[in-house]
């Protein structure tokens, strides 16, 4: 597929996909959202791949959906949000939380709406010390979408997630890292530096477990005690069968460095 709202690759482990109509803040499109099914599906199919790296190019990361693909005009006849949601945000917003391998997203400016929401599903989260986060939704009459009133609140809390929803406010990148909204501000001229850095230590590491461990603190939030010590028990089982297992307490005997292959 040829891409034109952005840039996907694969080098040694690590794909990275970022997020490229940087002259409308990198919002999406309908196109843009075939494009992104596009490149998750090699992904996910590609055996090869460790990690994945999301981002988006110029002063942007993303502005949520791009309101001139919609025609919402007065008197116009009215649309069904729920089925671009249904269609297009909630299948991405899952298939990057089920992903098998850690998501890592390096957000380079403002992350807007639904923009905002692509980057808190992601598992780690870098922003330029620049970068401001903002639930906008609440000032066009609509409800935070793209799991927005689902990860919002378990990184920060309620009181903060429904101030920040019912206002619209903006959050610089350092309070999103106070507040634990994000893994951590960097310098803007650094941001890329430090998330492929991340990405590609992600890449030489045990994927199998690193994957189960996404799994499991997910799950907690839905699970009582029981149920979450059993489904422990259960991925344990299952990583401890794994060859980085072995690998890693090989390495550790031998006083060297494991050589894990994810698998």
């Amino acid at each position: 597929m040829s891409y034109k709202n952005i840039e996907f690759n694969i080098r040694q482990g690590l794909a990275t996909l970022t997020l490229n109509r940087p002259d409308s803040l990198n919002s999406f499109t309908t196109e843009m959202h075939e494009e992104v099914r596009h490149a998750m599906t090699q992904v996910e199919n590609d055996p090869s791949v460790r990690c994945l790296l999301l981002t988006g190019n110029g002063r942007g990361f993303c502005a949520g959906q791009d309101l001139n693909d919609r025609s919402v005009k007065p008197g116009t006849e009215r649309r069904d949000l729920s089925e671009s949601v249904e269609e297009n945000y909630n299948p991405l917003i899952k298939r990057l939380a089920n992903l098998p391998m850690p998501v890592i997203c390096a957000v380079n400016g403002v992350a807007a709406g639904a923009g905002a929401n692509l980057a808190l599903a992601c598992d780690m989260v870098f922003a330029a010390k620049s970068a401001k986060f903002i639930q906008v939704f609440c000032k066009i009459g609509l409800i935070p979408d793209s799991g927005g009133t689902y990860n919002l609140p378990r990184n920060i809390g309620t009181a903060r997630a429904v101030g920040l929803a019912l206002t619209g406010d903006a959050i610089t990148a350092e309070q999103a890292e106070e507040w634990g909204m994000i893994w951590k501000a960097v310098d803007n001229d650094d941001l890329m530096d430090v998330a492929l850095k991340q990405a590609r230590h992600f890449t030489t590491q045990p994927t199998l477990g690193l994957s189960l461990i996404k799994k499991a603190i997910r799950a907690s939030f839905d699970n009582d005690l029981n149920a979450q010590l059993q489904l422990e028990s259960g991925f344990q089982k299952q990583a401890g069968f794994s060859d980085d297992y072995q690998e890693g307490v090989a390495a550790f005997l031998e006083k060297r460095n494991p050589a894990f292959t994810g698998k």
